[in-house]
């Protein structure tokens, strides 16, 4: 099981359930109740993807009265971010190395065969 912070926060973003909730979230606050409301899935069920976000440190949930409003929680999606963007900088990278060598080989390939001629 996962237990690094950027590997908690890919396992609870990898279900589209979750993702949902998160969207929700990211509108404000909202009770358990509030979240279940458009999936057709039991309380149990709702509870156990809210621990996932939890545990990923995607949200957190106050306590209020009664109710135990859920909160989005930003700093993980940052994170995560920041860890893609620097893996796409390098990918472009290598892909852009990859391009200039490819230019080279096939100036070199038309080269050759004016030679041949």
């Amino acid at each position: 099981m996962p237990t690094d912070t950027l590997s908690l926060t890919f396992a609870a973003l990898a279900d589209p359930t979750r993702r949902a909730m998160l969207a929700r979230l990211s509108e404000g606050e909202a009770t358990v109740n509030e979240l279940a409301k458009p999936f057709k899935m039991s309380l149990p069920a709702i509870s156990k993807h809210l621990k996932v976000l939890e545990k990923g440190g995607l949200i957190t949930r106050g306590k209020q009265a009664q109710w135990r409003p859920c909160r989005m929680e930003t700093k993980p999606i940052h994170e995560a971010v920041d860890w893609m963007e620097h893996h796409r900088q390098l990918w472009e990278e290598r892909f852009d190395r990859l391009d200039d060598y490819l230019s080279e080989l096939q100036k070199k390939e038309k080269k050759d065969a004016r030679h041949k001629k």
